[in-house]
């Protein structure tokens, strides 16, 4: 029989501060991690040095027999192999509650107690090779445990459920653990509270808390019940892989920056404007239902529109409206000022909407290329990527085919890596490039000349006034030259062939935004540059906000046809007529830029319709249904799989720079430049929206009131161009900032990575240069030989190890 192997983990004594109990708060930094637990139990392996005895054979550094391909280890580098922090990780339940009754000893700084020196710590994974004595046994760990309970019943309170609470250990076990830690006089006190002894009082407040309880968990149940991608993001990135993820999570985006900017205004301007409504100035229309086309008739006097909102202080307490509709307030209020308040909360909007932007936009730089490097990764996301607590087969089957499509493009990027092309290639496809951004860039001039002769054609045409369905011509003329170029960039991609499947979602990307980009910037030079002069005498603003609606509107209607004959059509005909089997792969670019396409639309008219925020929410929840259901039902994996761990940043980036700060430039010409309309709106009475301040800080000022700070702050913050400056510097500055911060931690972690690289590297030479002196040592004692015998039959279940097939000869 093997010879046992000991391993002493003695309870120092103490000979000072017997009476001193270290507080909760000291006894959290001793038990703050486990970490510390594994250093502090490897240090005393080290001291107390660790014996592996082989079978048969006496104490010395005799070499033992290792597995097939693998060089025998002495007993020498076998101790300072266990001593490495690596090989004290794995250990049991037994010898966490020893260790941690030698911490409850050292917590209660009891002398008296006896020590536990004859207790074994159970086998360590890497150690199981050979034949240890470890404490296995039911009895051994009971015993362990008592001793433990005794310690525990020996602390107070807060440090027991401390100490508890922190063990690495399971539920049951833990409550087992304090459960017989408890003392009679709290067991006595448990029993009681379970019994029922309870005054009225004190039931009905605990009945009570615990409806409150539940029904919050219900509330918040609910919530995450009703959210649209609570189970579709998971189920569509285990199927389509991250790259048609990203999609959706730009989606999930876009109804957040939607939902953020539409609470303010339904707080300051659509909810105060609705509790105060002006007088009609003309008989109401009834409801047709082509409203929802035209964005005009009843919509008109809702308020949906610009042309709605009144110049006048709503309040009760108002006088007479003198000349102007303007009311005069009392002497030292501040009344509710509606075009100030417009101005004001629409800046406000725009303001927090660009801070929340940014935020993200760098937020998700720093994310994806801080984290998204691929290398080392295929051995992580083989071995660590389960998550153990998903017990639901439905579930563990997303997760299996999320696991199988992350590796999918992985090995996908690796494989493009080790495949260079020739140079003869190369030169093709540059000639093939250069020609299709040509024939790109000429489709996309004369979209834009055709939507410029149309809106001229337009112009000339009688307004309707948003009344008929003809006023719907120039957004179907936008919306069809938008879907057969965006086919026509698509079928260009397929002839030139990418190697790269993220080069050429790019290059999608990037001619569909040049596309729409121009396409916009005509349509706001009609907008404010035309459509304002030949409607003098009539409220622009309100047919600038119908005109955005109908876009909005067609653009949606067509986003469902795609859906319904691009990819439901094309399926069918794939699988019935042409018998390929073969679904059409979802069109990210196109469908990513659409989205771009009717946020910036949202931006351009929020100032003429407060409400195209709402239209817009209900836009992306219909969207994102349909678009999924279409997606499940008639798309396919990509042919080539690809990692999309850059996307999110790149779509962030394109919604904050074209985007964004081109109708940020669009509002802020219409508000400083444009002349409003003088029927309607409440800039009425004003040269320009702008003046609507000024003329709120020159009253302030003749009115004497106590808030006179307010027009020195308009005139330092609003007035004085330098501040506007150094907001933008500023801005920029913190941007330019964030991404050197994050391509320093880039470099520091490439750097942290190779040199745990080497010192990998470093460890096996020390390994093999101490394995090589002892070898030399026993070489050169007398009587001892070099073991040549095959190596010991070891199985993998630590309690039942054999002995070695072939003992060792003496």
């Amino acid at each position: 029989m093997a010879q046992s192997l000991a391993l002493a983990l003695d309870v120092p004594e103490t000979t000072g501060d017997e009476g001193l109990e270290p507080s909760p708060y000291e006894e959290s930094e001793v038990h703050d991690s486990f970490h510390q637990l594994i250093q502090e139990q490897s240090l005393r392996v080290a001291e107390e040095g660790l014996e592996l005895l082989p079978l048969g054979l006496g104490r010395g550094d005799q070499t033992l027999p290792g597995l097939e391909g693998a060089p025998a280890l002495s007993s020498a580098t076998l101790r300072i192999l266990a001593s490495m922090p690596s090989r004290t990780i794995g250990r049991s339940r037994g010898a966490i509650i020893s260790q941690y009754y030698n911490r409850t000893v050292r917590l209660r700084r009891r002398s008296s107690r006896p020590l536990l020196g004859n207790v074994v710590p159970s086998a360590r994974p890497s150690l199981r090779l050979y034949d240890l004595e470890l404490d296995s046994t039911i009895l051994e760990e009971d015993e362990k445990r008592s001793l433990l309970v005794k310690e525990l019943q020996g602390l107070s309170a807060a440090q027991r459920d401390h100490m508890v609470r922190n063990m690495p250990l399971s539920l049951g076990e833990k409550r087992c653990l304090r459960e017989k830690s408890w003392s009679p006089k709290g067991k006595r006190r448990h029993l009681q509270g379970r019994s029922g002894a309870f005054s009225c009082c004190s039931r009905l407040r605990y009945t009570c808390m615990l409806a409150l309880h539940s029904l919050g968990l219900a509330l918040l149940s609910g919530l995450y019940a009703a959210r649209p991608w609570r189970y579709a993001l998971k189920q569509i990135g285990g199927q389509f892989g991250s790259s048609v993820l990203s999609y959706f999570l730009f989606l999930k985006t876009l109804l957040a920056f939607n939902a953020l900017m539409l609470l303010p205004l339904l707080a300051f301007l659509v909810g105060v404007q609705a509790a105060f409504p002006p007088d009609p100035a003309g008989p109401v229309p009834t409801f047709s239902g082509l409203e929802l086309l035209t964005g005009g008739g009843r919509f008109t006097h809702t308020v949906m529109y610009y042309g709605y909102y009144s110049n006048s202080t709503l309040s009760p307490s108002c006088d007479a409206p003198r000349e102007g509709g303007q009311c005069s307030p009392r002497l030292g209020s501040l009344p509710y000022n509606m075009p100030l308040a417009y101005l004001f909360t629409m800046g406000a909007t725009f303001f927090l909407t660009c801070i929340i932007l940014v935020y993200s936009m760098s937020h998700s730089f720093g994310e994806s290329y801080r984290v998204g490097s691929t290398k080392g990764i295929h051995a992580l996301t083989v071995f660590c990527s389960w998550d153990y607590k998903v017990t639901q087969k439905r579930a563990s089957r997303v997760q299996q085919d999320s696991i199988c499509t992350q590796l999918k493009e992985l090995l996908a990027e690796w494989h493009l890596r080790k495949r260079p092309r020739s140079v003869c290639g190369q030169l093709r496809q540059v000639v093939v490039l250069g020609l299709g951004w040509l024939l790109c860039l000429g489709s996309t001039m004369g979209c834009t000349v055709a939507v410029l002769t149309f809106s001229e054609v337009m112009i000339q045409r009688p307004a309707s006034g948003g009344q008929g369905v003809e006023a719907l011509a120039l957004p179907l003329v936008v919306s069809v030259l938008n879907l057969g170029a965006s086919y026509l960039f698509r079928g260009l991609a397929t002839l030139e062939r990418h190697d790269s499947p993220v080069l050429e979602v790019y290059m999608a990307i990037c001619r569909n935004l040049i596309l729409k980009m121009a396409v916009l910037g005509v349509l706001c030079y009609h907008w404010l540059g035309r459509r304002v002069a030949t409607l003098q005498g009539q409220c622009w603003e309100d047919f600038v906000g119908q005109e955005l609606y109908r876009f909005m509107v067609v653009d949606f209607i067509f986003m469902l046809l795609d859906s319904l004959f691009g990819e439901l059509v094309w399926r069918l005909i794939s699988e019935k007529k042409l018998k390929r089997g073969q679904k059409p792969e979802f069109d990210i670019a196109r469908n990513v830029l659409d989205l771009i396409y009717g946020q910036t639309l949202t931006w351009l008219g929020v100032l003429f319709s407060p409400l195209l925020p709402a239209v817009q929410i209900l836009r992306l929840l219909f969207l994102f249904h349909i678009k999924k259901a279409s997606l499940m039902a008639n798309c396919q994996a990509p042919r080539r799989p690809w990692l999309a761990s850059h996307m999110s940043t790149v779509f962030l980036t394109l919604l904050c720079f074209p985007s964004f700060l081109g109708a940020a430039v669009f509002l802020c010409y219409a508000v400083w430049q444009v002349r409003p309309s003088s029927t309607c709106g409440p800039f009425r009475t004003l040269n320009t929206m702008y003046e609507a301040g000024t003329v709120w800080v020159r009253r302030l000022e003749h009115a004497g009131s106590g808030a006179s700070w307010l027009p020195w702050l308009h005139h330092f913050l609003v007035e004085n161009t330098f501040f506007l400056f150094l907001a933008s510097a500023l801005l920029l500055a913190v941007i330019y900032f964030n991404i050197q911060v994050v391509k320093g931690q880039r470099k520091v972690i490439c750097l942290l990575k190779e040199q745990i690289r080497n010192e990998g590297e470093d460890k096996i030479f020390l390994i093999n240069k101490l394995h090589s002196v002892y070898e030399e040592e026993g070489r050169s004692r007398p009587g001892r030989t070099q073991d040549t015998t095959e190596p010991p039959a070891w199985h993998e279940d630590g309690g039942d190890q054999k002995e070695p097939c072939n003992p060792r000869s003496p």
